[in-house]
């Protein structure tokens, strides 16, 4: 009897578990060795598709093939020998060395010219097929993407709601997973001693085990946690309709650890003022040193004249000045509801303005098209047609222009006069409990210089700050007598919400 090889494939893990393909083309195959006098000399069994090149079962049956050790190979399909025109081409050649190649389900004989051709279409026909769900598989995917739903398995911190539907919070592990970007954001851990942080507390990988350093990077580096779906191997992004995590800024502040602009290592001293300071006469940050249990900041200049200033004095000049803008708690209540009465206001004028223009485009489409009907009617001049149609699309364009200045987020400066006040209120309690690198950004946040010169320490407050603190005190430096504290909260909010409607982006 002759001696030949059998192949059989299916595409997944999950279909040869359950086995039925693959015990069908056993049996096809076995029926089709007994009537043709075949001898199976060996099995060749894959669980992988035939749509890429690299398979390591079929190829090392070629490679046998190819060194004669069986007369042929039996295959229940052309679709299970190989779905890529490449393979196919390897198949080819066999067949063209005086090896055969016989499928079950298919009367081809690849020995003649007619079987060849008949067979090449067929191939050429599976990997067709291939192509053609590769791509409306991608359509779907881009679909999903499109709404906001992320296609694919959920990141740690977050479970799967079915298919079509957005991710939800792990109301488990979603916390430690925003406890990882707030611990790496401090400084004070490398992805090493983080990992193990992490391990102690209990945060563990979808599959149960720990989070290794390179599955930690992925995390950190993730923008699906701010809400925004990234396709690493595209670049592309898209906006996602789940629920974010954490904070932009708090993603913003971990990705300059991980990119180096904060070191990323654990200190030996994490002194508080740590690049704040300069030097008023050679402008370098004051380096900061530990001496007899207080910390020192000294110029870099080693000839500058600049003394020595104790840590402490630095954020004493940081909290005087604070304490210049903090509210009471009854005026940040205060402030805050001016706010919400502002918001309140021009949304309600927004909405207005918005309706009056629509009318206003509404209006001007109805003359066109009567414009329109009077020149196909000829009852008006192409010249006098042109001249007035002109002017209505001008007149259209302005209020178009007008329409979509409206709709853009005005809201946007409230918020960020709502944030401002929220840190502006009450610096100085906010400054005392915060850990080093969030008093450093606060400082960052509400003063424009920081200097140290023969000794003394000046801070400059931002103009917004400044303008609060001036607000808060009369021209002899005391409270606000021959008026309401209200009426100057009122002014320092409406300043804020034009301030920030023009104002660069904070740090």
């Amino acid at each position: 009897m002759k001696n030949y090889f059998a192949y059989v494939r299916v595409s997944t893990a999950k279909q040869g578990e359950k086995g039925v393909s693959l015990q069908e083309q056993r049996d096809g195959i076995l029926r089709y060795a007994a009537r043709n006098g075949f001898e199976i000399g060996a099995w060749f069994e894959e669980w992988q598709t035939a749509a890429k090149v690299g398979r390591p079962v079929f190829n090392a049956m070629m490679t046998r093939l190819r060194s004669k050790e069986a007369e042929g190979v039996i295959i229940h399909k052309i679709d299970r020998s190989a779905r890529n025109l490449k393979d196919w081409t390897a198949i080819e050649e066999i067949c063209d060395q005086n090896i055969a190649v016989h499928f079950v389900s298919e009367s081809l004989d690849l020995a003649t010219t007619g079987g060849r051709l008949a067979a090449d279409v067929q191939a050429v026909v599976a990997a067709h097929y291939v192509r053609n769900l590769r791509e409306e598989a991608k359509k779907g995917f881009y679909g999903r993407l499109k709404q906001g739903v992320y296609p694919l398995p959920a990141p740690i911190g977050y479970v799967d709601m079915g298919a079509g539907k957005p991710k939800e919070i792990d109301p488990i592990r979603g916390p430690l997973v925003r406890r990882t970007f707030d611990l790496y954001a401090s400084g004070k851990f490398t992805l090493v001693t983080l990992r193990d942080e992490l391990h102690r507390i209990g945060l563990r990988n979808r599959h149960g085990g720990p989070v290794t350093v390179s599955g930690l990077s992925k995390l950190l580096n993730n923008p699906f946690y701010i809400g925004i779906i990234r396709i690493r191997s595209t670049e592309e992004s898209f906006p996602g309709g789940h629920e974010p995590l954490i904070s932009k800024r708090l993603f913003d502040q971990v990705q300059e650890v991980l990119a180096g602009r904060t070191p990323a290592r654990e200190k030996a001293h994490d002194f508080t003022c740590r690049r704040l300071f300069r030097c008023k006469i050679c402008g370098y940050s004051m380096i900061g040193s530990e001496r007899k249990g207080h910390v020192y900041f000294r110029c870099q200049t080693r000839t500058c004249p600049t003394n020595s200033v104790r840590e402490e004095r630095m954020e004493e000049a940081l909290l005087n000045r604070f304490g210049e803008i903090a509210l009471s708690e009854k005026e940040r209540e205060y402030a805050n509801g001016r706010l919400v009465k502002i918001r309140q206001e021009w949304r309600g004028r927004r909405k207005s303005e918005e309706e009056v223009l629509r009318l206003r485009l509404d209006q001007i489409q109805a003359r066109l098209g009567r414009l329109t009907d009077a020149f196909i009617d000829a009852t008006i001049e192409k010249s006098l047609f042109e001249e007035r149609k002109g002017a209505l699309l001008l007149e259209r364009r302005q209020i178009e222009d007008d329409l979509r200045e409206l709709r853009q987020n005005p809201e946007a400066a409230i918020d960020r006069a709502t944030e401002f006040l929220g840190l502006a209120g009450d610096p100085v309690f906010l400054y005392e409990s915060a850990i080093p690198v969030e008093k450093r950004r606060l400082a960052l946040r509400l003063t424009s210089d920081r200097v140290v010169h023969a000794g003394n320490v000046a801070v400059t407050l931002v103009p917004a700050c400044r303008f609060i603190a001036k607000g808060l005190q009369n021209t002899n430096g005391g409270p606000l007598r021959n008026e309401p504290r209200t009426k100057a909260l009122d002014r320092i909010v409406d300043y804020l919400v034009e301030h920030f409607k023009t104002a660069p982006p904070e740090i």
